[in-house]
C-alpha cells in the first residue's frame, strides 16, 4: 500500500523507481523552533488543503470559535461574506448558539477583488461581486464573520449594502489578527501605509468602516487554534518521529513583526 505524508520543513527526499527515501532533515541554526506560514491556515490555502496533518478547514472553524469566545456580542445571526470565512463563522456560530444565515449569494463570474489593481476596480468588484439575501436579516442584528481585512476598502461596501437592505445592526468579527508588517518570505502583502492596521482611521475601525463593532481575533487565539491539535496529536501518539519532526513553531511575522530569520538589508 503506498502511503503519502507531508515532506517536513528541511526535509530533502529522493524519489526513484524503487522507493521514496529521506536523505536528511536541515535543522534551523541554533534548533529553532520550524516556522511555518500561519496565514497559509487563515486565508491562501484551500480549506480541503491538510497541512501537519490537520485540515485547514477544522483549524478555520477552531479560529471561529475562539473568536466567539474573545469576542461574543449580542445579535441575532451569524454570516460571512462568502465564501472563504464560511468555516470561522459556522465555528463562531456553534460557540454562540446564534444560527448561520446566509446574507449574500456570490456572482460566480467575477474574480478576487484582492488582486484588483486599484481601489476603484475593487469596490466596483465588490458591487458586482454579490446579491443580497435580505429576506434573511431584514430588521436583524448580524455579526458578519470575515477571515482578514487588510485594506479596509472591500468590507466597506458590503456593511452600506447590507444597511441599506435592512440590516438593524452589522457587527463584524475577524477571524485573524491584524496585519501590520510586510512578508519578505515571499507573499506579496501591500506596503505598510496601505495596511489598515497601520492607518490613523484603525482607531475608529468600526466608524470608518460604518459597522456597528469590530474585533478581531488575537495573535494567541490564532496560534493556540492552529496548534491544539498537532500538540494533542504529537502527545497521543508515541510513535511520533518526534526527533524528526522539531520544534512546533509557526511564522506570525506579518502580525507580530517577529521575523524567523535575521533580515539582511
Amino acid at each position: 500500500s503506498r502511503y503519502y505524508r507531508e515532506v517536513l520543513p528541511g526535509e530533502i527526499v529522493k524519489i526513484s523507481r524503487h522507493d521514496v527515501q529521506t536523505l536528511d532533515v536541515v535543522r534551523r541554526p541554533e534548533g529553532d523552533p520550524s516556522a511555518f506560514c500561519i496565514f497559509e491556515y487563515v486565508y491562501f490555502a484551500r480549506p480541503d488543503s491538510i497541512f501537519e496533518g490537520q485540515m485547514v478547514y477544522s483549524v478555520r472553524r477552531r479560529c471561529g470559535q475562539q473568536l466567539a469566545i474573545e469576542a461574543p456580542v449580542e445579535a441575532d445571526l451569524v454570516s460571512t461574506v462568502p465564501e472563504s470565512a464560511t468555516p470561522a463563522a459556522l465555528g463562531y456560530a456553534e460557540k454562540c448558539g446564534l444560527p448561520y444565515v446566509e446574507v449574500l449569494c456570490k456572482n460566480r463570474y467575477v474574480g478576487r477583488t484582492f488582486i484588483q489593481p486599484n481601489m476603484r476596480l475593487r469596490q466596483l468588484g465588490v458591487a458586482k461581486k454579490f446579491g443580497v439575501l435580505s429576506d434573511n436579516f431584514k430588521g436583524k442584528r448580524v455579526v458578519i464573520i470575515d477571515d482578514s481585512i487588510v485594506r479596509g476598502n472591500t468590507i466597506s461596501p458590503i456593511i452600506k449594502l447590507l444597511r441599506e437592505s435592512g440590516a438593524r445592526e452589522v457587527h463584524i468579527r475577524v477571524a485573524s489578527p491584524p496585519i501590520r508588517f510586510p512578508c519578505y518570505m515571499g507573499i506579496n502583502i501591500p506596503t505598510k501605509e496601505e495596511l489598515i492596521a497601520n492607518r490613523p482611521e484603525f482607531h475608529d475601525l468600526a466608524n470608518y468602516i460604518g459597522a456597528d463593532s469590530v474585533v478581531y481575533l488575537s495573535v494567541e487565539g490564532l496560534v493556540s487554534s492552529v496548534q491544539e491539535s498537532i500538540k494533542a496529536r504529537r502527545d497521543s501518539n508515541p510513535k511520533t518521529q518526534k526527533s524528526l519532526l522539531g520544534k512546533l513553531g509557526h511564522c506570525t511575522a506579518c502580525l507580530t513583526g517577529d521575523y524567523p530569520v535575521e533580515l539582511e538589508w
